[in-house]
């Protein structure tokens, strides 16, 4: 049986909607088992700490359209919206977030099409992480659809931060006090260095390894 590409504005309804990108995830997850699964056998060491997925609900995805100023139309959702299907990939060292991103651009079915370095470049909230959207082939049983994840890389200190500030967020619906942002901000910069110390503890405990 032949396979052809279809356009995004080909998938029709809400649960093939879900049926693709529940089938991305699938795909991105294998593909990050198998590299850390290598990673271990290699280098005896395990890059990422954990991995969660999830499909953003309807409501979601159709606020954020209109935020946008977008009908909420199938078509709008899966050619407009690329965070559909979202994956974050945990780990305990910013240098193991560039080399899992790395080991990602890397893979000749995934089209890289657009990058975010929030831990070069933080956003003013204090929010770091390390954000792609990747293009996934999905082969169903007469056709190839071509789906859109976006993947976020981080640490678990930086884990720690958004989590906190995704809550307060939501309690304030982003109406957040001066004050509390400040401390916010302060945070930030403590898990920053917190990511630092632990980084150069690790190298250190590398080196005397090495020296035995």
């Amino acid at each position: 049986m032949e396979y052809r590409g279809r356009e995004a504005s080909d998938i029709d309804s809400w649960k093939e909607v879900q049926l693709v990108y529940s089938s991305a995830l699938k795909e991105i997850g294998t593909k990050l088992e198998i590299l850390n699964d290598e990673f271990q056998h290699v280098h005896k060491y395990n890059p990422i700490e954990h991995i969660k997925s999830r499909i953003k609900t309807s409501d979601r995805i159709v606020k954020k359209l209109k935020k946008h100023g977008y009908e909420s139309t199938i078509e709008n959702m899966v050619r407009y919206v690329n965070d559909i299907a979202g994956v974050r990939i945990i780990c305990s060292f910013t240098t193991d977030v560039y080399r899992i991103a790395q080991m990602l651009e890397r893979q000749r079915d995934l089209n890289i099409i657009d990058v975010k370095d929030y831990i070069q470049y933080p956003k003013s909230s204090g929010y770091k992480s390390y954000h792609m959207i990747v293009s996934v082939p999905i082969y169903l049983s007469e056709r190839r659809v071509e789906a859109k994840v976006e993947i976020q890389i981080r640490t678990v200190a930086m884990d720690f931060w958004a989590s906190l500030e995704h809550k307060i967020n939501y309690k304030f619906d982003v109406n957040v006090p001066d004050y509390i942002q400040e401390e916010l901000f302060a945070c930030a910069k403590m898990v920053s260095e917190l990511d630092e110390k632990m980084l150069s503890l690790n190298e250190e405990v590398k080196a005397l390894e090495l020296d035995r």
